[in-house]
């Protein structure tokens, strides 16, 4: 019998059996995934009613052999992934979430002014792994209750979110982008390795990650994500509060990846266990305790911010639609349209205000429309605050070229 996890299954059989030689039990189907490319196999077992077990192993989604790439040993540790203990198939037609889901972000800080936001925050934004050199100003972390930092919904697309952190006035956030992957591989670990080793689309945006010498993730049938990395990946100094932001900016990724891509039901709980070369314990850039279960805080993701257009996008002339994201719909959202002359000066276009979808208090979409010739534009959205002026600290701002 291959060495791989022999018996998973509820109510018969959710427990492994206790030796390599002893196989399911009289309820159970094991079935085993192959990896070409490491060599190793994934195992578990369904219950064999009809209704609980898939068709066929064609059923599991085509990256499950990637994302489970772990001996035996590890995975009798972690258990079977979520879908395997509560008895059903995987999910293998994700939800469309819509004109969200294909889109980036962007913070208020000028481009020409990146410089001078590394220096302030003490961040590296590249992957050369040099070492930063002062303090951020201090910032204020909240505690926040996860549930109000609802996840990712599932798509099917080939776009996966990847959050980056960005300042807006004095506020520091944590951003989203979509970023275009191959449907092959580990979502969770492409989301993880484009935040630590690639650049922003957004130049407003940055990483106080390394790309890290190693990188592996696993979920766990408890809704865990486990994320071991190398040290390499901590080579920057930050102050305590940007570290925060920078172990949230991965709790962020990881979670959006994982949901997005249908690992995990996005109205369950999550959480994330970082293990640097495969430990506990490590201080985050010298800052942050890593090791035990954390989960997202929603008082670190920016209050609202541009979904479409993305930075730098070229539409066609006429009416162009506008969407994004806020954090309380009931805050009116408002809006303005300046016009790029070629020299660097822009004037106000257009100006008007919307209000996002949802309940008081709660996430909403917003959109909007306006008609445009040909030509270089920006867009600037802000929350509006109860005596209707803009709230400087929720605003967000994109380029992009019409015609």
């Amino acid at each position: 019998m291959p060495e791989c996890l022999q018996s998973y299954a509820s109510p018969a059989c959710d427990e492994p059996q206790p030796t390599a030689t002893s196989g399911p039990g009289p309820s159970c189907q094991t079935y085993c995934l192959n990896s070409a490319s490491s060599g190793y196999q994934s195992c578990f077992s369904w219950p064999r009613s009809a209704q609980s077990r898939p068709a066929a192993v064609d059923d599991v989604p085509s990256w499950h052999s990637g994302w489970q790439q772990h001996p035996a040993a590890r995975l009798l540790r972690l258990g079977p992934p979520r879908d395997i203990r509560q008895g059903r198939k995987p999910i293998t037609k994700p939800v469309s979430i819509g004109n969200g889901a294909r889109r980036g972000t962007k913070s208020v800080i000028a481009a020409p002014a990146m410089l001078a936001v590394l220096l302030l925050t003490g961040c590296i934004a590249n992957g050369g792994g040099s070492q930063a050199i002062t303090s951020s100003p201090p910032v204020t972390v909240q505690d926040a209750p996860a549930s109000h930092a609802p996840l990712e919904t599932t798509q099917a697309s080939t776009k996966i979110p990847v959050y980056w952190i960005g300042r807006s006035k004095e506020e520091v956030y944590l951003y989203r982008e979509f970023r275009d992957i191959s449907s092959d591989g580990n979502p969770v670990t492409t989301a993880l390795r484009i935040m630590m080793a690639e650049k922003p689309l957004d130049h407003d945006f940055f990483t106080p990650w390394q790309d890290p010498g190693s990188l592996a993730t696993s979920i766990s049938g408890k809704n865990v994500i486990t994320v071991d990395i190398s040290r390499d990946a901590f080579n920057s100094n930050l102050d305590a509060g940007m570290a925060h932001r920078a172990v949230q900016q991965l709790v962020y990724t990881a979670t959006a990846a994982a949901s997005s891509s249908g690992l995990i039901n996005s109205g369950q709980q999550i959480q994330v266990v970082i293990l640097v070369d495969g430990h506990k314990d490590y201080m985050a850039f010298g800052q942050v305790q890593l090791g035990q279960p954390m989960e997202r805080n929603a008082s670190l993701v920016a209050p609202l911010w541009i979904i479409d257009p993305q930075e730098e996008t070229s539409l066609p002339a006429g009416v162009v639609k506008f969407n994004g994201r806020s954090t309380d719909s009931s805050r009116p959202v408002s809006w303005q349209i300046l016009q790029d002359d070629g020299k660097g000066e822009k004037t106000s276009l257009l100006t008007g205000q919307t209000k996002a979808t949802g309940e008081p208090g709660q996430y909403g979409l917003f959109t909007f429309s306006a008609t445009l010739k040909t030509g270089k534009y920006e867009l600037r959205v802000s929350q509006v605050d109860e005596a209707g002026a803009t709230i400087e600290t929720s605003t967000d701002t994109r380029l992009f070229n019409v015609g």
